[in-house]
């Protein structure tokens, strides 16, 4: 029997209160996935592999948005050694891939890298981060981490409302761009009826369940030189693709240094490029040179915009493998840097050009456990189910980040074999003091910074607690003077900044705007959480 309601429509806004335990949380976007990562802090597992968990149960309950043949990104604070570590788990082009091949080979689309398809695929590397965490950090072995995903996988989950919503989407966007025999295996495994599944359908992806027992079982050999690299090599070479064998079995993660920038006493943690986390700390850079007594007006959101085009001018510049950077990173967060660009702001709108600086479809989880560790992680497909490629008989959807990378030899972000694209997802962690906050994030392609600098201002400038601080209504610049803003947004504020230059326009779709996650911990231990009321998030604690 059908419903009588669409879990879609929401008539009346709800409320949320922050969420408080003392023993461990989970905040996901998927009850599921939150469940998995409590399983495992229940299992006698700390933070780390309650992240693992919950990342593999999102590859199965979220396909939307991420999936086996995803990027990942973690800050990991480890209890243990009172310190910060950052894992970059992105994956590089293949090597038979450059700028010359792609277009011999007619793969590109009008001059740039095309969207789906194997041409903008890169190495995966989500399933290799799940296996570095868990030797690094974790108390369990990853078989066992992983067993509630694999079951969700098996046996079935139920579909909810927002992953409903998402699945339609990419099966009308699918159905029409998708068309040759390389794209059948996920019509076969996504839409085995022929349509998307609806909100309380149950889904079950056997071959997924198979590859995750398998990544379990090896510690993710299986998938960079067993069987799963077999696969993927053969069905890469079948339908004209560049990834090989070779590629997987050379991939390693990479244990990185965070980078940082003080904000008002607080240090605003991210992953440094070829992460586009940078941005966010770029716009904080410049925004710590102002006072922002009031968050409701128009002067404080219009130095918001202006501060993050600021950020992204530098970013789409600069930004991609550190590898192949002009410049080292660290100069664009230069504190001179950022009160020299706090200086050419106005009280009118601009574009922004890139600035000189002195020489010297995404899921997010947060967990915490008792002990005092904590884990931002950061996990995607890239647009949705990803490339519309799933490797036969594997489950295995694969990402499309390749398709950043551009096709002018002239541009930083430019493709060449085995280098990593600029990256939109950015786990983010704060610290006060040397000492642990929690950690955050908001995903969404270029949200991303753009969500995690007003998350971070709604908690130190304006003392929101981390629920309030997710559920105001955000903005987002897309390009130019154009600013996207929520239905939920003051309209009169909307008005002011429009007189200021800005080009504002509300948008319906409440996904467009990210959805994230926040934990804190108290000085007594006890954590305070919040989760995206935007999605079907849940947090899990104890």
């Amino acid at each position: 029997m059908k419903p009588l309601f669409d879990p879609t429509f929401q008539r009346y806004p709800s409320q949320r209160y922050p969420i408080y335990a003392h023993g461990g949380m989970v905040n996901c976007s998927s009850p599921q996935a939150a469940a998995a990562g409590l399983d495992a802090l229940r299992r006698g597992g700390n933070a780390m592999d309650a992240a693992v968990a919950a990342a593999a149960a999102l590859s199965v309950v979220e396909p939307s948005a991420n999936g086996i043949g995803a990027d990942a990104f973690a800050l990991v604070w480890s209890a243990k050694d009172r310190k910060l570590y950052g894992l970059n788990s992105s994956g590089p082009s293949p090597m038979a891939i450059s700028i010359e091949k792609v277009l011999a080979d007619g793969k590109d689309d009008k001059g740039q890298m095309p969207t789906y398809g194997w041409t903008p695929v890169t190495v995966p590397g989500a399933p290799k981060a799940w296996a570095e965490l868990s030797r690094r950090f974790g108390a369990l072995p990853l078989s066992d981490v992983m067993r509630p995903a694999v079951r969700y996988a098996r046996e079935g989950y139920p579909c909810s409302p927002n992953l409903a919503l998402m699945w339609q989407r990419a099966f009308n966007r699918y159905k029409e761009v998708c068309v040759g025999p390389e794209f059948e295996e996920w019509f076969r495994t996504f839409t085995p009826e022929g349509k998307p599944y609806e909100a309380g359908e149950l889904i079950r992806l056997p071959n997924h369940a198979d590859t995750l027992e398998a990544i379990g079982g090896s510690y993710a050999d299986a998938f960079y030189s067993g069987d799963i690299a077999r696969k993927i090599d053969a069905d890469s070479k079948k339908f004209g693709g560049y990834l090989r064998y070779e590629d997987l079995a050379a991939y390693q993660a990479q244990w990185v240094e965070p980078i940082s920038v003080d904000y008002r006493g607080y240090q605003v943690c991210e992953i440094p490029p070829n992460g586009q986390g940078i941005a966010a700390l770029m716009a904080l850079n410049i925004l710590k040179e102002f006072s922002f007594p009031e968050k409701d007006c128009a002067l404080t959101y219009h130095r918001q915009l202006e501060a993050m085009k600021m950020a992204f001018a530098d970013a789409f510049r600069y930004v991609t493998d550190p590898e192949h950077m002009e410049m080292d990173y660290h100069r664009l967060l230069l504190p001179e840097y950022g009160a020299q660009r706090a200086a050419q702001m106005t009280d009118r709108a601009q574009v922004y050009t890139h600035g000189l600086p002195p020489k010297s479809g995404t899921v997010y989880l947060c967990c915490a456990d008792g002990q005092g560790n904590m884990v931002s992680y950061i996990q995607s497909n890239y647009m949705g189910f990803g490339s519309g490629i799933v490797v036969s008989g594997t489950g295995v959807a694969l990402q499309n980040r390749g398709h950043d990378f551009s096709l002018n030899p002239d541009d930083a972000n430019c493709l060449k074999p085995g280098k990593r694209s600029y990256h939109t997802i950015i786990p983010g962690f704060l610290m006060k003091d040397g000492k642990p906050v929690g950690p955050f994030g908001v995903m969404g392609g270029y949200m991303q910074p753009q969500g995690h600098v007003q998350v971070v201002m709604n908690y130190v400038d304006f003392h929101l607690d981390p629920q309030q601080a997710l559920d105001a209504p955000r903005w987002q610049w897309m390009r130019d003077n154009t600013v996207t803003v929520e239905t939920r947004f003051h309209m009169e504020i909307a008005r002011q900044l429009q007189n200021m230059g800005h080009s504002i326009r509300p948008d319906l779709s409440a996904p467009s705007f990210g959805r994230g996650q926040m934990i804190v911990r108290l000085d007594n231990g006890v954590l305070v959480g919040g989760t995206e009321s935007r999605t079907d998030s849940n947090i899990a604690c104890f």
